[in-house]
């Protein structure tokens, strides 16, 4: 009997520099999954690999954890194994795996609490499986449940409101600013680990007109590579704030980089919002003396994001909650479907049978007494079977299926019987 475990490697556990190297893009995931089945025979895998985590999931009768992470690890091309494989978290029964998953999803480990990307990555992860043809029934149902989960999360707790991070809560001032202008025109100044972050906020909520600077121009062309954000050169900086509606800061100086006698040549209709992610501060005191210039600095940001992290630690317990429940009706499914192959197999001796008894007397009959006993006889079978299949059930919940399903086997002779492969 299969059973679903898994692996992680996350920011719990890893560096970021260790991350970097075990990291999976879309084309090498399905390629480890086509590995893990044909080296291991594993069935209904599942990849989920973003900046913070690396995670593989599988059904299979052995566990082969620790393959599945030497398997990986030299995959990347990392050959000293035993020096990462501490860095991974097994899960090898079914009940963590799932429990694991669902927290992952919910995004209860998240380095931001309640990250709002982690469901879209992980549907992209179960897209990628479904490309492979490595979602099966099992997969489909806990992924689905999954997703209604996080659904069910968002409109009856807290947890999702707010932006709980600095980059992120900067990004929702940015919205809530520019709410009456179609594609305001954005600068991010300065790309350290703020303003990298920010940059990949703007691009997941789609703003185009963005533009990036930084002292380090290669810096500010590698993100340039991933968000497609247009580089500023670092010496033409000044243009680009007077041109801006928005400019985000996170630049390091010793002095205000951002003064009044800069903003002074902008023009006095338009307005400009200013946020200050740097310390020291880069937006001069005064700056706001001059019309249609506000600013927002750290602490602004930083309060906001408090708020929200506070909102969502407090509505966890009724987090963990909601995933109980969910994965007490997941696991009943799925203790359900093994006993499934044995109904089918029972139904169809039973069917066998009936037929059987039919052929021997249809002959005689005519074709409106033919249909009635049809009719009777199939109401009686399914009469009969019904209190198997409920007892079967019954004993799914008290981990007792086994005993049953010998007992049906023995009196039925089921395995010579098809078995009928369920739906999904």
């Amino acid at each position: 009997m299969n059973t679903f475990r898994g692996i992680s490697i996350s920011h719990i556990s890893a560096p970021i520099h260790v991350r970097e190297q075990i990291a999976l893009n879309q084309d090498e995931s399905k390629a480890f999954m086509l590995k893990l089945r044909e080296f291991f025979d594993a069935t209904e895998l599942l990849v989920v690999s973003t900046c913070n985590r690396t995670e593989i999931y599988y059904l299979a009768a052995e566990n082969i954890n620790q393959d599945v992470i030497k398997l990986l690890l030299i995959e990347k091309g990392i050959t000293n194994t035993a020096d990462f494989i501490p860095l991974f978290q097994e899960f090898n029964e079914q009940d963590q795996a799932i429990e694991h998953l669902f927290e992952v999803g919910a995004g209860l480990h998240s380095l931001v609490v309640g990250d709002m990307q982690i469901p879209n990555q992980i549907k992209h992860a179960y897209q990628w499986s479904a490309d492979v043809q490595m979602a099966g029934p099992f997969l489909h149902r806990l992924m689905h449940t999954i997703f209604f989960t996080n659904k069910k999360i968002a409109q009856e707790t807290a947890f999702r409101d707010g932006a709980a991070s600095t980059s992120y809560a900067a990004v929702e001032l940015i919205e809530e600013v520019t709410a009456l202008k179609p594609n305001p025109n954005i600068l991010v100044l300065g790309l350290g680990e703020i303003g990298a972050d920010v940059c990949k906020n703007l691009k997941a909520k789609n703003y185009e007109n963005v533009f990036i600077t930084n002292r380090t121009y290669a810096k500010a062309n590698d993100l340039s590579q991933d968000t497609g954000f247009e580089v500023i050169d670092f010496v033409d900086a000044t243009a680009a704030i007077l041109r801006a509606d928005v400019v985000l800061s996170s630049i390091s100086s010793a002095e205000p980089f951002i003064t009044k006698t800069l903003l002074q040549k902008k023009s006095s209709l338009a307005f400009k919002y200013l946020i200050d992610l740097s310390v020291p501060r880069s937006v001069a005191d005064d700056v706001e003396e001059i019309p249609g210039v506000v600013v927002y600095n750290i602490d602004t940001i930083q309060n906001r994001a408090n708020e929200a992290l506070n909102r969502r630690l407090a509505a966890m317990p009724q987090v963990r909650e909601i995933i109980h429940q969910a994965i007490e009706e997941f696991n009943n499914w799925s203790q359900e479907m093994i006993v499934s192959p044995t109904i089918q197999k029972l139904k169809g001796a039973l069917e066998e049978i009936r037929q059987k008894e039919m052929a021997r007397f249809v002959k005689q009959l005519t074709a409106d007494e033919t249909e009635k006993v049809e009719n009777i006889t199939k109401s009686m079978m399914q009469k009969i079977i019904n209190l198997p299949v409920l007892q079967l059930k019954a004993a799914c919940k008290r981990g007792e299926a086994e005993t049953l399903i010998d007992v049906l086997n023995d009196l039925f002779n089921l395995e010579k019987q098809p078995t009928t492969e369920p739906k999904s």
